[in-house]
């Protein structure tokens, strides 16, 4: 079935990869490669990364509550620190917001889903790019967070498309597998400008990875 919306992750395709601050700030404090996201994975829905994307904690819970985690494993960390690096490390691409145009004139919509959270930060970036799309769901105001198959059925609805008629991009495997189940078409965000190209291949649109 022909693809008529695509729908976008924010941090690590349309923002940088946050998880590029998180290897800044293991090797800062000499942590073994990948233990914090290491920390939010094992920690899974009840963990306090998933319940502040969720809308559940403030952020000055969330600091709190991450560092007891990652005490409880034997690291100490600061995650108003982390955070703060976060914040700085996110940024725009523009490449990704022009194939976003490029997409939206060619007359197929488009939608931001995001994990995220509430914070002054979060909300700025949010309202630069909330414009760029016609759908934008993001799961601190939801109570939702992917990989929870009913933020992206929420998604589709939102676009008045099925799920194979849509395509996802994602920088993270875990939040792809039920948007591929649910029949979307897939691509695994690594370096952003190869993922432009196999999604220009995908639409038809060979001028997005340029």
């Amino acid at each position: 079935m022909r693809i008529e919306a695509v729908i976008f992750d924010l941090g690590g395709v349309v923002l940088d990869s946050p998880l590029a601050a998180f290897a800044e700030y293991e090797a800062e404090l000499g942590l073994p490669p990948h233990a914090l996201s290491r920390a939010v994975v094992e920690a899974g829905a009840a963990g306090a990364w998933a319940r502040l994307e969720r809308g559940e904690l403030t952020m000055e819970q969330f600091f709190s509550e991450f560092d007891a985690e990652n005490r409880a494993r034997g690291a100490t960390i600061s995650a108003r620190a982390l955070m703060a690096r976060v914040a700085e490390n996110t940024q725009v691409r523009p490449a990704v917001v022009n194939a976003i145009r490029t997409i939206r004139a060619a007359g197929l919509k488009t939608a931001a889903l995001t994990n995220n959270w509430v914070s002054e930060d979060q909300v700025h970036k949010m309202a630069l790019l909330r414009a760029e799309f016609d759908v934008f769901i993001e799961s601190a105001r939801e109570g939702l967070r992917k990989p929870d198959p009913r933020i992206y059925t929420l998604a589709c609805q939102q676009l008045r498309v099925q799920p194979n008629q849509a395509a996802f991009l994602d920088d993270i495997g875990l939040n792809l597998k039920p948007a591929r189940e649910m029949g979307m078409a897939t691509i695994k965000v690594g370096d952003y400008r190869i993922a432009l190209e196999e999604l220009g291949a995908l639409l038809g649109l060979a001028s997005l990875g340029r």
